[in-house]
């Protein structure tokens, strides 16, 4: 029987059991593909994470990120957690960091306690309308777009930030729906009302299991593209997210030309060993 060290960190916040947790397995290197994703599906958690030997010598880690049904090239509060895991036990030092993982080896650094990470490049389409049965409504004359980061994500924005907390989507039609779009769910968004923080967001991802991810980096990301785009992108700002679930978590956001970068706090809740066969 083989010891892991095992860490659940609370991504997007300082304060345990608010942003978004990620369970981050450090040293998995003896464990198969098939071992990760049951013990990803054991968590039951958005994302679960395995910290292993780069093949890249570029890289300090390499990343594997698992779903509860599947792995994911990138995605965004499981690699803010696992570098806040890794900086934790001393796998890395420093405030720069590399890591590899399925889309590439990523950039990320430390700036006054905020992890940042340089995400991949964004794809953008354009696409109709979300179908009425899903129950979204975007603002009037708002574009939607197939945003794709690694996670795919349907982005538009809603009317006002009372219309965004009050949206209580057809999971099953929305999981239909977003399936046939090859897309991991829908991301919106709307401007917050409210000093100290630009917009509200919200994700929904029920055909992957997760009717509402908490915090999604990844999500917000497709909205910094969305808003990039449009030429509507603060060069930084803070988004909230996940009120709706009792987490409230704050997501840092920094937009150029050349790069989007999402940026988080981090903190531990639990620490153990993880005991496998």
């Amino acid at each position: 029987m083989d010891t892991l060290r095992f860490k659940q960190i609370d991504v997007f916040t300082q304060k345990p059991f608010l942003g978004n947790p990620v369970a981050v397995v450090l040293g998995g290197d003896k464990l198969d593909t098939h071992e990760m994703q049951q013990i990803a599906a054991w968590t039951n958690l958005s994302e679960t994470t395995f910290v292993v030997a780069p093949s890249s010598t570029a890289a300090d880690y390499r990343l594997r990120i698992f779903t509860p049904k599947q792995e994911l090239p990138f995605a965004g509060h499981p690699t803010i957690g696992s570098a806040h895991a890794a900086l934790e036990a001393g796998i890395v030092k420093g405030r720069k960091i590399k890591q590899e993982c399925g889309a590439g080896v990523l950039e990320l650094s430390v700036d006054d306690g905020v992890i940042y990470v340089r995400s991949p490049a964004v794809k953008l389409a354009p696409l109709e309308s979300i179908p009425s049965k899903v129950g979204i409504r975007l603002a009037p004359g708002a574009a939607l777009l197939r945003a794709d980061v690694g996670p795919v994500w349907l982005t538009g924005e809603v009317s006002d930030a009372a219309a965004l907390a009050a949206l209580k989507p057809d999971m099953s039609a929305l999981a239909e729906w977003s399936t046939l779009l090859n897309a991991s769910g829908v991301t919106v968004f709307a401007k917050s009302g409210e000093a100290g923080c630009a917009f509200h967001v919200r994700s929904f991802a029920p055909a992957h299991g997760i009717p509402e991810d908490p915090v999604c980096g990844s999500g917000n990301i497709c909205v910094a593209a969305w808003l990039r785009h449009f030429k509507r992108a603060p060069a930084s700002y803070a988004a909230r997210q996940g009120m709706q679930l009792g987490r409230d978590g704050r997501v840092h956001m920094r937009v150029s030309a050349e790069a989007i970068e999402l940026g988080g706090r981090a903190v531990t809740c639990v620490e153990g060993a993880l005991k496998t066969a």
